[in-house]
């Protein structure tokens, strides 16, 4: 089952940012899917806890790390903001040009996203944004499993993710967009139940 979607429109990010704020959506090629409640304790205490060892390992460097709520807008070419039809929030979100940053959060894509999988979006997240990151040129999407115990890396090599490299929550794992950042996985999970 995916994500709730607002209507059939064809919707832009102009649009999007008329939109009440109680509700949040993010739009994949115009449409706009409804991100749901708020998510439990569990997927924010994870994310908190992978946001801190990057922001930590990050420190004084050119890199940023944001978690979401983040808009990252992806532009199709040039087009002005209000014409984009793609805007995500994910989980936690590094940028390493500042130029692709302002207020609004990111346009363009990151060099790496992360999102912490919850029932309601494992499939919206793993299917239908891994293969937007993959055209929009982000180099690296992880996936982190909470249940199952597990993260899912994806590298862009030749403009394209080849197969996910999956490793239980133990030990450490590197980034390549920032090889200076390993996550601890040991410490991470000692949030899981």
């Amino acid at each position: 089952m995916g994500l709730a979607q607002r209507d059939t429109r064809h919707h832009t990010y102009g649009e999007y940012l008329t939109w009440p704020e109680e509700v949040r959506y993010e739009l994949i090629d115009g449409v706009a899917y409804a991100m749901g409640p708020a998510p439990v304790r569990l997927h924010q205490r994870l994310v908190f806890e992978v946001a801190r060892q990057i922001a930590d390992a990050l420190e004084g460097g050119s890199c940023e790390v944001n978690v979401a709520p983040f808009d990252v807008r992806l532009p199709k070419a040039n087009e002005a903001d209000n014409a984009i039809d793609t805007v995500v929030q994910p989980d936690i979100v590094v940028v390493c040009d500042a130029a692709k940053l302002d207020e609004r959060g990111c346009r363009g894509a990151p060099d790496w996203v992360i999102e912490v999988l919850s029932p309601g979006t494992a499939g919206h997240d793993q299917i239908l944004k891994l293969g937007l990151y993959e055209r929009h040129g982000v180099r690296e999407y992880w996936l982190v499993h909470p249940t199952d115990r597990v993260v899912m890396a994806y590298w862009l090599e030749g403009g394209a993710y080849g197969r996910a490299h999956v490793q239980e929550l133990t030990g450490r794992l590197a980034s390549s967009a920032c090889p200076q950042v390993e996550i601890d996985w040991e410490v991470v999970a000692r949030g899981l139940p």
